[in-house]
């Protein structure tokens, strides 16, 4: 079996040394080779025919393969003149694969919790997740690629790809962009389990059994390399893993590319299917999650003094990030403005959070002022909250330190409803925030029956969708390693 799948393997490695290195000559050759690359992902664009301009990412591999051409001058660009736009989202999620349908069943209060289907695991203290009962790659993913990814990777491509469509880049658009100046930058916490379990357990037989995409399809880089591939994309490219922050990191980080002029548009977010044995084992053998199996949609209970750990999910948060005038210049409909973030570490414990909250604390003063924003300016916040026992008290002792008592700021927990989808999780959370500003609605915060008595439940938004004027939205994440992370937006004015 490994003979036929090797070539695409290879055809891939080809097309990404191509990119870098041909000549003037190989032009043509190029365009031919992107093209068959697109038919074997089984794109729904075809890419246009490559780079249209001498873009700032591309001068410097431009000197260093041509240096008779002599040296080219830059100038740097100014980044607070480059403001950054939000014009698509995409979501594979427990709770719907559509942005409004999905915010649609948060406001409603629907809960995404169910028993675990994929796998026996009757003999696990925890049988629950956020998991996804119905996906499909059809038309996102070619049926052979698809077979052989983990989903991690389908969630990625699909949610990418789902972005781009709500952002309205049609194949005649998609044709026009200059290609050096776009890029991906889609994280997973976890990467590709499931083919890296089914390796080991193939090696046990031997390593002729092993499937032989199990490494790169198991790195948390490639659905980032992949879909770039697929799109022709030439710009940044890579991902981040950082834990459970990993998605506000790879928005931020995109962010700053197109601040900095490397960039004029950025595919970012995150992706992870996590629930599988191997999963499922580790986080119980960690003791952090629930166990309420006879009411799983109970289970995921942020601030209730009932809460017993968090609940997995899995799926996947894409943005489409686009400079401003590149955005207005193609007609594009603007969500909101992202205003941006910062990181931050703990530097404290693997799992725990820092007793008195500094690096939150830290994070989010730095991300307000790198967004140029005040504490009085926040009015909504979408927390971290994985309904764990320290952590949700942690996170909310450092919002009562940064904002005090504001009546105007709202504040809920998405995880309520989806469970944690770990690396994915900022990146849904961020369509959230986003959809909230659109609607001027905040979902609800369910199962908060009995809240902590440390916990100010005139700040947390309550059983029912509530009416919110979004002014500034703060998005929080937090992840294994004392990782912080917030990101701002803001209606775009």
């Amino acid at each position: 079996m490994a003979a036929p799948v090797a070539p695409p393997l290879c055809t891939w490695l080809v097309a990404a040394c191509l990119s870098a290195a041909c000549g003037d000559g190989e032009k043509e050759k190029q365009r031919r080779h992107r093209g068959s690359v697109g038919r074997l992902f089984g794109s729904r664009r075809l890419p246009g025919s490559g780079r249209r301009g001498g873009g700032r990412s591309g001068l410097s591999m431009a000197v260093a393969l041509h240096p008779e051409r002599g040296a080219v001058e830059t100038k740097k660009t100014d980044v607070k003149q480059r403001r950054v736009v939000v014009t698509g989202m995409g979501v594979v999620t427990p709770l719907g694969h559509d942005p409004d349908e999905f915010y649609n069943n948060l406001l409603q209060g629907i809960s995404g919790i169910s028993e675990i289907e994929a796998f026996d695991c009757s003999s696990y203290p925890t049988r629950i997740a956020g998991e996804i009962k119905s996906f499909s790659t059809d038309g996102w993913v070619a049926p052979k690629l698809a077979k052989r990814m983990d989903k991690f990777m389908q969630y990625l491509i699909t949610a990418g790809k789902k972005a781009l469509d709500n952002a309205g880049i049609t194949e005649e658009i998609m044709n026009e962009l200059e290609k050096s100046r776009c890029g991906v930058l889609i994280g997973s916490a976890m990467g590709g389990m499931k083919v890296f379990s089914d390796a080991i357990e193939a090696l046990r037989v031997s390593y002729k059994k092993m499937n032989p995409f199990c490494v790169p399809f198991a790195t948390t880089n490639m659905g980032s390399a992949i879909l770039a591939m697929d799109l022709g994309w030439m710009g940044p490219n890579y991902s981040i893993s950082t834990a459970c922050a990993t998605s506000n990191f790879c928005i931020l980080n995109a962010a700053n590319h197109i601040r900095r002029g490397e960039a004029d548009v950025m595919l970012c977010g995150g992706s992870d299917a996590p629930i599988i044995p191997i999963g499922l084992g580790g986080f119980v053998a960690c003791r952090a999650l629930s166990q309420r199996n006879t009411d799983p949609a109970k289970a995921s209970r942020p601030w209730d003094v009932d809460r017993d750990g968090f609940v997995m999910g899995e799926g996947s948060g894409v943005l489409v990030l686009e400079e401003l005038e590149h955005a207005k210049k193609r007609g594009a409909e603007i969500y909101a403005e992202f205003l941006g973030g910062s990181f931050t570490c703990d530097a404290y414990h693997m799992t725990e959070p820092h007793p008195e909250g500094k690096g939150v604390i830290l994070c989010i003063e730095n991300a307000l002022a790198d967004s140029g924003v005040t504490k009085e300016d926040i009015n909504y916040i979408n927390a971290h909250a994985t309904s764990t026992q320290m952590g949700d008290l942690k996170e909310f002792e450092a919002l009562t330190r940064c904002f005090g008592k504001n009546p105007q700021l709202r504040v809920n927990s998405t995880k309520s409803m989806t469970g944690h989808l770990l690396g994915a999780a900022g990146g849904i959370e961020a369509v959230a925030a986003i959809q909230a500003i659109r609607t001027g609605w905040v979902h609800p915060n369910i199962n908060l029956d009995n809240p902590e008595k440390n916990v100010d439940v005139s700040l947390l938004v309550g059983k029912q969708k509530e009416r919110c004027d979004v002014k500034v939205a703060l998005s929080n994440s937090f992840g294994f390693g004392g990782h912080n992370s917030s990101i701002l937006f803001a209606p775009f004015k």
